[in-house]
Parts: structure tokens; sequence; C-alpha cells
């Protein structure tokens, strides 16, 4: 059966229906959601940390048998700031909004972002939270989690995990549903009906929350559409508006919780016959809930500062900041009016066909290169992915070389692009240990070809192609410390020389002589290896 579907439902959502009496119940959110974490809490385990240096952990008398379990637990009432210990923030990507997971968004205005967030993203901390048993009790780990090896205060080496909990990441997940008698499941099972998926209501924050009555701390689930999707309805041989998709939109500002939750649906038709199969798709979307800010400051960056990989390629053109794209066919191969993002470190290549329309040659050029450039035309490229399109100098210019008519000698020939290769120069600056990725330069190189006026030619092939080119100039690796030449008088070893040369009747006396010898011997041998 579809078990799958529920499980999302239960991770992501806490779900208060209208009329019920919820109980309170632990949020998904803690910093180690684990059923582990109640043992240790119940017995008093306190783990000691510091921002800005390496945990160490304390391991709590537990009289209980089994493995000893250490758990990071919430911050006290004490003032925390973790700004100046992390002078720059990379996984603030929004201006003016809070980032989920990112503790060191100043726009998320927590003391205590670990009490809020279900974990912080790599880079905004300089701690990670870890559950740990005693080394000795593991023999091998399977577990899809990061794991590291800690030693305690009291000399204990410590197994420990990085939990990563999904409490506001977007998922998806399909569900196959098997029907013996689709005759009587079509009105009557309620996964099949999309009212089942939105009369129930959201908590705003789940966490630390008791009167869960409180219309206050409660979010509706609206629909998408303004017509209400439709039941269920078996016709003849058809069990019509069966549920095939669901789609919810969350919104949150990662403080005040969540603000909006929509819902959309995707429906279809099925034959009632013997072992009738359905699959069914759930996505949860998570975003920044769109505050009252100009549009120019709610744009997500692509890195801070650096690229990350993975994020759109950001270009300006007449102060507008957009994203450079890539062609994107439709089903039947010919361009679409939609167009895929260029990603940050990712080559892609994409192609279309284009219809060509009667008109002049030079309109006809026009009309293709937008065509392969996307509207508007990229000018300017952002050499970091938190660029200011107000600061021209966090931009740099677009190197375009367009098709050369020179060298033809065709006066009814008409030389139009058919392909358009962008190629970006990129590196990282900075320090090893935190490297920021750069754009150095790009460029528009175009190929064309010559097509006649008598030729009846009503379409094209066109193709766009990015390659990211890294010419990082790594530093030379340090060198090795000098070794010691050890230089010693040319007359050191005649005490030595007159021992041995004494012959066999005072070779008893010499063995004082030999031993310090060999010790001194040991001694420069030990220096060299130091």
């Amino acid at each position: 059966m579809c078990t799958s579907q529920l499980a999302l439902l239960q991770v992501l959502f806490l779900m208060v229906p209208e009329g019920g009496r919820p109980q309170p119940s632990s949020s998904p959110s803690e910093a180690v959601p684990t059923p582990l974490t109640l043992e240790s809490r119940t017995q008093g385990g306190t783990p000691q940390s510091s921002e800005g240096t390496e945990t160490h952990w304390t391991v709590p008398e537990i009289s209980t048998v089994g493995p000893t379990v250490v758990t990071p637990s919430a911050p006290g009432n004490r003032t925390v700031d973790l700004f100046p210990v992390l002078p720059i923030c990379v996984c603030d990507l929004t201006p003016g909004a809070c980032d989920i997971n990112c503790c060191c968004d100043r726009d998320c205005y927590l003391l205590h972002p670990r009490t809020v967030f279900s974990f912080c993203l790599p880079g905004s901390v300089r701690s990670s939270s870890w559950v740990c048993v005693d080394n000795s009790l593991i023999f091998r780990s399977n577990s899809p989690f990061p794991s590291r090896v800690f030693m305690d205060s009291n000399g204990i080496r410590q197994f420990c995990v990085h939990v990563n909990d999904c409490f506001l990441e977007s998922k998806s997940t399909t569900c196959a549903r098997f029907f013996k008698n689709l005759a009587n499941s079509c009105t009557l099972d309620p996964a099949l009906n999309a009212a089942s998926y939105y009369n129930f209501t959201v908590l705003k924050v789940p966490r630390g929350m008791t009167d869960l009555q409180n219309m206050k701390f409660q979010v509706p689930v609206t629909l998408v559409s303004q017509s209400q999707p439709g039941s269920p309805l078996l016709a003849g041989n058809t069990c019509q508006n069966v549920v095939s998709q669901v789609i919810y939109e969350i919104e949150t500002n990662g403080t005040l919780g969540i603000q909006k939750v929509s819902v959309s649906f995707g429906q279809t038709n099925l034959t009632v016959e013997p072992g009738t199969s359905l699959q069914q798709h759930f996505i949860m979307r998570f975003r920044a809930f769109q505050q009252s800010t100009p549009a120019s400051l709610t744009r997500p960056r692509s890195g801070n500062p650096g690229y990350i990989v993975g994020k759109p390629l950001l270009a300006l053109t007449s102060d507008i900041r957009h994203s450079m794209t890539l062609l994107q066919s439709q089903g039947d191969g010919t361009c679409s009016v939609k167009r895929h993002e260029v990603q940050f470190g990712v080559n892609a290549i994409s192609g279309c066909k284009h219809r060509l329309r009667k008109m002049d040659c030079s309109h006809l050029q026009q009309e293709i290169y937008q065509t392969l450039h996307g509207r508007p035309r990229p000018e300017l490229v952002a050499i970091f992915g938190n660029a200011d399109p107000a600061q021209k100098g966090e931009w740099t210019r677009i190197l375009s070389r367009n098709c050369s008519v020179s060298a033809l000698h065709c006066t009814s020939c008409c030389v139009i692009p058919i392909a358009l290769e962008i190629q970006v120069l990129w590196a990282y600056i900075g320090l090893q240990s935190n490297p920021q990725a750069h754009v150095s330069g790009a460029r528009f190189l175009y190929q064309c070809q010559s097509i006649q006026d008598s030729q009846q030619v009503t379409e094209i092939s066109l193709t766009t192609v990015v390659t990211f080119v890294d010419i990082t100039q790594k530093p030379e690796p340090p060198r090795g410390q000098p070794r010691m030449y050890w230089k010693l008088p040319f007359d050191f070893f005649l005490p030595f020389k007159v021992a041995f040369s004494r012959g066999v009747d005072s070779q008893k006396g010499s063995v004082s002589p030999i031993l310090l010898l060999c010790l001194f011997l040991l001694g420069v041998l030990n220096l060299e290896t130091k």
C-alpha cells in the first residue's frame, strides 16, 4: 500500500484537524530528532560547548543498559552574538528575508537559531550537532550521515553522527496504489478525494506552544485555483476526478513560522478493471515569505559572496538583473518561450528547431540572435553571486563575436547564426579553508551559416552551449623543514681508533668507549629523523 505519502505528511506537517483536540507533540526540528534524544534528556546529560571552538562532550551517568548517548541541548538564556564570529554569511541568499536553516542570517533576528531551525547549514556556524555513542560499541557504520570520532573530556573515544533533519526542505515522493475493487474505492477511498488534502490547518510555529486551539497560531490550507476540485465520481466504467498529484506551497519567514500554505491538484480518470493501479505524486515546496519589500531586494543571491555550484549565473542588462538562459524545446522540438537557466559550474547543451518567417536578411538575423541569447540580451555578468546591480564594479562586460560577412562573395546570401557558445572563466580566490568562486570573464561565440534567397528554408536547428573553465591558480605546496648538517672535527674519532688498535688483550677495557660511540651515533640518527 501507499505509505510514503503518509510519512511525508507526518514529517513536514503538524496538522490540526478542524474540530479536533490536538495534543502537544515534539517538533521534528529538535536539535537531534531521534528517539535516543529522549533517553539522554531524562537522565540529565548536558554537553558543554562554546561557539567558535571545537565541541567537548560530557558523558552523563546512565544506569540503564545500553549505549551512552550524548546530544546537544538548546542554549540557555544567554546572549550569543554569532555575527562577529562569522562576518561573511555564505548561506544568506535572500536579501531582506530569513533563509531557512541559515544560522548566521541577520534577517532572522535570532539570538539562538538552533532552537528554531532543525539544523544549521554548513558554513553558518562553527560547531555542529552530533549524536554520539561509545566508539567501542561500533563495529561498522552504514549511516548515510557524516560521522566522526571525537575524544571527550574524560579521554573516551566517542563515535558521533551528524544528524540532518528535513523540517522546512522541499521534498517530493511517489506512491503506487493497487485496487482490488475500484468500483467501491472510487467514492469511498479518501486518498482519491482532493478534499482530504486541505481540510485541516497547520501550526505556524509548533515549538513551545500550549494553546493550540488559538486561531492566530493556525494557518488554513487554501486552494491555488478559484474553483474547488471535483470529487471522485463513478460514471459507467470510469472513475473520474481521481487525485494523481498534490503540490503544497509553504511560505515561511523563519522567525514567525509558516505564513501561508496553498495546495494544487492534478486529477485523472481511471478505467474500472481488474488490477487497476494509480501512481500518485506528492510535492512540498518551501520558500521565503514575500514581504512588502522592493522586488530588487527580494531576488535571491547565487552565493554570498562566492558563487555556489548549481545556482543561477547572474546577468545584467540596463540595470535589470536576470539569469543567463539557454534554449528550451517544446514537445514537437520547436523553440519554446521558456528557457533553461544557466547554472554556475554546470556545463550544458540544448537545442531546438526555429521556424523561419518571410522577412529581409537583417530582420532575420536580429530575430535569430534574440532567440539564441534570449531577451533581454545579457550585457554584463556578475563577478560574485551577491553582486549589486547598482555597483557597476561588481559586474564585468560580456565579450561577443558576431557572424562575419566580409569573407563572403555571395550577394544573394544571408549569413545567420545557428549556434551560440557561452564560455565562462572562473576561479577560486581567498583562503584555502574557505575559497570563494568568482567569474573572471565571459564571452559569446556564434557559429554561422549562409542561406541563399532562392532556397525555400522553412526551419533551422539552433544550439546553445555553456562551458565553465576553471582557471584557479593554486599556491605552491609548502616546502619541508631544512635538514640538519652535522660537521665534526677531523680528529673526533681519534680516541676510538686508538682504543680499537690496542689488540685483543685490551678489548676488555675498550668496552666503555665503544658503548659511548654507539650511544652517540644513535643520538645523531634520532636528531636526523626529527
